[in-house]
Parts: C-alpha cells; sequence; structure tokens
C-alpha cells in the first residue's frame, strides 16, 4: 500500500514540474529575451531598454501581420500576437511602477518611453476590428494608456525629487558605479 502511495506521489510532483516547465515556455518571452530581463534587471535604464526592445520586435510582428493578406488562422495568431504585447506592457508596468516607488533615477529614458508608447499604440489600434482579438486588443491598449499615464506621471514625480534631492542623483549614481566595478 505504501509503494502505491509513494509511486502516486512522485507521479503528481513529476506531472506538476512538467506543467511548471510547459509555463515557461508559453509565456509571452523568448528563452534569450528571459536572459536578456534576467541580465539587465540590476540596471533599472537597462531593464527598460530590454523591454523597449522586447516590445518594438513585437510591434514589428503585429505590423507584418496586419500588411500580409488575410488568410486562415489569421485572427488565432493576431490574437496571440496582441496578448503576448499585452503582457509585456503589463510587467513593464510594474517595473515601472517599482523604479517610481524607489525613486530610481530613470528620467532620461521617460521620454523615449513616452514617444514609443505612441508609435506602439499606432500599431496596436491597426488591425481591423475582429471578435477573435477584440478583447486582447482591448486589454494592450488599455495596458499602453496605464503606461503613459505612470510614465508622464514618473517625469513629474521623479523630476521634482530629483531637483529637491540633489544627494539621491550622486547616491543613485554611486549605485550604478558599484555595478559596473
Amino acid at each position: 500500500m505504501r509503494r502505491w502511495l509513494w509511486l502516486g506521489m512522485a507521479l503528481l510532483l513529476m506531472c506538476a514540474g512538467s506543467a511548471r516547465a510547459q509555463d515557461d515556455t508559453d509565456g509571452p518571452y523568448s528563452q534569450a529575451e528571459i536572459e536578456q530581463l534576467r541580465d539587465s534587471a540590476p540596471v533599472p535604464m537597462d531593464r527598460m531598454r530590454v523591454f523597449e526592445s522586447i516590445l518594438t520586435t513585437r510591434e514589428k510582428d503585429i505590423a507584418e501581420l496586419v500588411a500580409k493578406p488575410h488568410r486562415p488562422g489569421y485572427a488565432e495568431e493576431m490574437h496571440d500576437e496582441l496578448e503576448q504585447f499585452g503582457k509585456i506592457i503589463d510587467e513593464f508596468n510594474d517595473n515601472l511602477d517599482e523604479y517610481s516607488k524607489n525613486r530610481r533615477d530613470v528620467r532620461k529614458e521617460l521620454p523615449k518611453l513616452l514617444k514609443e508608447c505612441e508609435r506602439w499604440g499606432t500599431v496596436l489600434r491597426s488591425p481591423p476590428e475582429d471578435e477573435g482579438y477584440s478583447i486582447v486588443k482591448k486589454i494592450a491598449l488599455d495596458n499602453l494608456k496605464d503606461m503613459q499615464d505612470l510614465v508622464a506621471e514618473m517625469q513629474t514625480d521623479l523630476g521634482a525629487y530629483f531637483k529637491a534631492h540633489p544627494e539621491a542623483v550622486k547616491a543613485e549614481k554611486d549605485r550604478l558605479a558599484r555595478r559596473e566595478s
């Protein structure tokens, strides 16, 4: 009886492990993108640039899909692309929120990010309306709008904070210098 119990538990653990492994590959990122995000995590500006690069790649994928003649499976492909875009923006927003709360000096990247948001929005609105992906399109656009609002707020808040606290600018530079050495 015990042997069956142990065998059953081992089987359950194996299934749980394989399900977890599948979740890793089913996410919106390639393995290379995961590694880039992991490597850039300690330096907020670098991580922001990696997110921007990933989103620009997805933007191009969506634009290419829109430019191609519609064929069977178009709605499913567009759904997947828009869903990935929305998930990536959502995670990027989480990172930006964290940088804002911790008052990380990412001010130099924020104007560029606002311009990127405008371009991404144009591409997200470009697919024709279709029930097959309308919900994920709306979610992606909502997440993008949240990003634009957050970035605008960060520009104001971080600008005021670092102007009032020049020692914080020095502390941020020291933190980056320690990372690089």
